[in-house]
Protein backbone atom coordinates (compact mmCIF):
# COMPACT_ATOMS: atom_id res chain seq x y z
CA UNK A 1 0.00 0.00 0.00
CA UNK A 2 2.83 2.35 0.91
CA UNK A 3 4.46 1.61 -2.42
CA UNK A 4 1.35 2.69 -4.33
CA UNK A 5 1.03 5.84 -2.20
CA UNK A 6 4.71 6.79 -2.73
CA UNK A 7 4.45 5.98 -6.44
CA UNK A 8 1.47 8.33 -6.81
CA UNK A 9 3.25 11.07 -4.84
CA UNK A 10 6.43 10.61 -6.91
CA UNK A 11 4.54 10.73 -10.21
CA UNK A 12 2.63 13.86 -9.18
CA UNK A 13 5.86 15.66 -8.19
CA UNK A 14 7.68 14.47 -11.31
CA UNK A 15 4.87 15.71 -13.50
CA UNK A 16 4.92 19.17 -11.90
CA UNK A 17 8.06 20.20 -13.74
CA UNK A 18 7.98 23.17 -16.10
CA UNK A 19 5.88 22.78 -19.19
CA UNK A 20 7.92 22.21 -22.34
CA UNK A 21 7.00 24.62 -25.14
CA UNK A 22 8.18 24.52 -28.73
CA UNK A 23 10.68 27.20 -29.65
CA UNK A 24 9.41 29.91 -31.98
CA UNK A 25 10.81 30.00 -35.50
CA UNK A 26 13.88 32.18 -35.78
CA UNK A 27 14.27 34.70 -38.57
CA UNK A 28 17.54 36.01 -39.90
CA UNK A 29 17.91 39.64 -38.87
CA UNK A 30 20.51 41.35 -41.01
CA UNK A 31 21.25 45.01 -40.55
CA UNK A 32 22.65 47.15 -43.32
CA UNK A 33 24.43 50.47 -43.08
CA UNK A 34 22.61 53.58 -44.16
CA UNK A 35 23.15 53.91 -47.89
CA UNK A 36 25.02 56.94 -49.18
CA UNK A 37 24.75 57.54 -52.91
CA UNK A 38 27.18 59.10 -55.33
CA UNK A 39 26.85 59.98 -58.98
CA UNK A 40 28.19 57.52 -61.54
CA UNK A 41 31.63 58.77 -62.57
CA UNK A 42 32.19 56.55 -65.62
CA UNK A 43 31.56 58.13 -69.00
CA UNK A 44 28.27 56.76 -70.29
CA UNK A 45 25.30 58.06 -72.32
CA UNK A 46 23.46 57.96 -68.99
CA UNK A 47 24.10 58.97 -65.41
CA UNK A 48 22.54 57.84 -62.14
CA UNK A 49 23.43 57.54 -58.47
CA UNK A 50 24.91 54.35 -57.02
CA UNK A 51 25.65 53.22 -53.49
CA UNK A 52 29.10 54.17 -52.21
CA UNK A 53 29.46 50.62 -50.86
CA UNK A 54 29.13 49.18 -54.36
CA UNK A 55 32.09 48.65 -56.68
CA UNK A 56 31.77 49.63 -60.34
CA UNK A 57 33.27 47.40 -63.00
CA UNK A 58 33.61 49.02 -66.40
CA UNK A 59 32.60 46.95 -69.41
CA UNK A 60 32.64 47.56 -73.17
CA UNK A 61 29.68 49.00 -75.12
CA UNK A 62 28.67 51.25 -72.17
CA UNK A 63 27.78 48.19 -70.10
CA UNK A 64 28.42 48.14 -66.37
CA UNK A 65 28.60 45.75 -63.43
CA UNK A 66 27.65 47.13 -60.02
CA UNK A 67 29.12 44.71 -57.45
CA UNK A 68 28.23 44.29 -53.78
CA UNK A 69 31.22 42.32 -52.45
CA UNK A 70 29.86 41.91 -48.90
CA UNK A 71 26.59 40.50 -50.24
CA UNK A 72 28.22 38.50 -53.05
CA UNK A 73 25.83 40.11 -55.50
CA UNK A 74 25.91 42.24 -58.63
CA UNK A 75 23.62 44.26 -60.84
CA UNK A 76 24.52 43.68 -64.47
CA UNK A 77 23.67 46.69 -66.65
CA UNK A 78 23.51 46.38 -70.44
CA UNK A 79 23.07 49.42 -72.64
CA UNK A 80 21.75 49.46 -76.19
CA UNK A 81 21.28 52.37 -78.54
CA UNK A 82 17.78 52.35 -80.00
CA UNK A 83 17.93 52.13 -83.77
CA UNK A 84 14.28 51.73 -84.75
CA UNK A 85 14.29 48.50 -82.69
CA UNK A 86 12.57 49.43 -79.40
CA UNK A 87 9.93 46.74 -79.84
CA UNK A 88 12.60 44.03 -80.27
CA UNK A 89 14.53 45.29 -77.24
CA UNK A 90 11.40 45.20 -75.08
CA UNK A 91 10.52 41.69 -76.27
CA UNK A 92 14.07 40.49 -75.60
CA UNK A 93 13.96 42.02 -72.11
CA UNK A 94 10.63 40.33 -71.32
CA UNK A 95 11.93 36.98 -72.61
CA UNK A 96 14.88 37.18 -70.23
CA UNK A 97 12.51 37.85 -67.32
CA UNK A 98 10.12 35.03 -68.13
CA UNK A 99 12.99 32.63 -68.75
CA UNK A 100 12.95 32.26 -64.94
CA UNK A 101 9.33 31.01 -64.89
CA UNK A 102 10.31 27.39 -64.25
CA UNK A 103 12.07 28.28 -60.97
CA UNK A 104 9.98 31.29 -59.95
CA UNK A 105 6.99 31.05 -57.66
CA UNK A 106 5.75 34.44 -58.84
CA UNK A 107 6.80 37.27 -61.15
CA UNK A 108 5.32 40.69 -60.48
CA UNK A 109 5.94 43.78 -62.56
CA UNK A 110 5.72 47.48 -61.75
CA UNK A 111 5.96 50.23 -64.32
CA UNK A 112 8.08 53.32 -63.73
CA UNK A 113 7.35 56.63 -65.46
CA UNK A 114 9.24 59.90 -65.11
CA UNK A 115 7.98 62.19 -67.89
CA UNK A 116 10.23 65.07 -66.81
CA UNK A 117 13.47 63.12 -67.39
CA UNK A 118 12.01 60.88 -70.13
CA UNK A 119 12.68 57.74 -68.12
CA UNK A 120 10.21 54.90 -68.65
CA UNK A 121 10.67 51.36 -67.45
CA UNK A 122 9.49 48.24 -65.71
CA UNK A 123 10.82 46.53 -62.59
CA UNK A 124 10.21 42.78 -62.27
CA UNK A 125 10.31 41.06 -58.86
CA UNK A 126 10.99 37.36 -59.25
CA UNK A 127 9.94 35.37 -56.18
CA UNK A 128 11.42 31.92 -55.71
CA UNK A 129 14.72 30.16 -56.29
CA UNK A 130 15.41 31.74 -59.67
CA UNK A 131 18.88 32.79 -60.82
CA UNK A 132 17.88 36.48 -60.78
CA UNK A 133 15.51 37.99 -58.21
CA UNK A 134 15.09 41.42 -59.83
CA UNK A 135 15.23 42.47 -63.46
CA UNK A 136 14.39 45.82 -64.97
CA UNK A 137 14.59 47.86 -68.13
CA UNK A 138 14.61 51.62 -68.65
CA UNK A 139 14.31 53.63 -71.84
CA UNK A 140 13.62 57.10 -73.16
CA UNK A 141 11.72 55.33 -75.99
CA UNK A 142 13.71 57.09 -78.74
CA UNK A 143 17.48 56.75 -78.25
CA UNK A 144 18.50 54.75 -75.15
CA UNK A 145 17.68 51.36 -73.64
CA UNK A 146 19.08 49.87 -70.41
CA UNK A 147 18.49 46.35 -69.12
CA UNK A 148 19.48 45.40 -65.58
CA UNK A 149 19.50 42.16 -63.61
CA UNK A 150 20.38 41.32 -60.02
CA UNK A 151 22.45 38.16 -59.48
CA UNK A 152 23.93 36.54 -56.38
CA UNK A 153 27.14 34.49 -56.55
CA UNK A 154 25.52 31.64 -54.64
CA UNK A 155 22.97 28.89 -55.11
CA UNK A 156 19.56 30.60 -55.12
CA UNK A 157 17.67 30.17 -51.85
CA UNK A 158 15.05 32.89 -51.93
CA UNK A 159 14.23 32.85 -48.20
CA UNK A 160 17.88 33.33 -47.26
CA UNK A 161 18.52 35.97 -49.93
CA UNK A 162 15.35 37.99 -49.26
CA UNK A 163 16.88 40.57 -46.85
CA UNK A 164 19.72 41.28 -49.30
CA UNK A 165 17.27 41.41 -52.22
CA UNK A 166 15.20 44.05 -50.41
CA UNK A 167 18.33 46.04 -49.58
CA UNK A 168 19.59 46.06 -53.18
CA UNK A 169 16.09 46.70 -54.53
CA UNK A 170 16.20 50.10 -52.78
CA UNK A 171 19.41 50.85 -54.69
CA UNK A 172 17.81 49.78 -57.98
CA UNK A 173 14.80 52.01 -57.36
CA UNK A 174 17.16 54.88 -56.52
CA UNK A 175 19.08 54.20 -59.73
CA UNK A 176 15.84 54.40 -61.73
CA UNK A 177 14.71 57.57 -59.94
CA UNK A 178 18.00 59.40 -60.48
CA UNK A 179 18.69 58.22 -64.04
CA UNK A 180 19.22 60.94 -66.61
CA UNK A 181 20.13 60.57 -70.25
CA UNK A 182 23.08 62.51 -71.62
CA UNK A 183 22.63 64.43 -74.86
Amino acid sequence: MHRIFFSIIFISFASCSEETLPKPKAFLNLEYDTTIYQELTLQRPYVFEVSESAELKDAPKNWLKIEYPKLKASIDITYRKIDDNLRELLIESEKLVFKHTSRAAKISSNDYINDQNKVFGTLHDITGNAASQIQFHITDSTDHFIKGALYFNTKPNYDSLLPAVHHIKKDILHLMETLQWKK
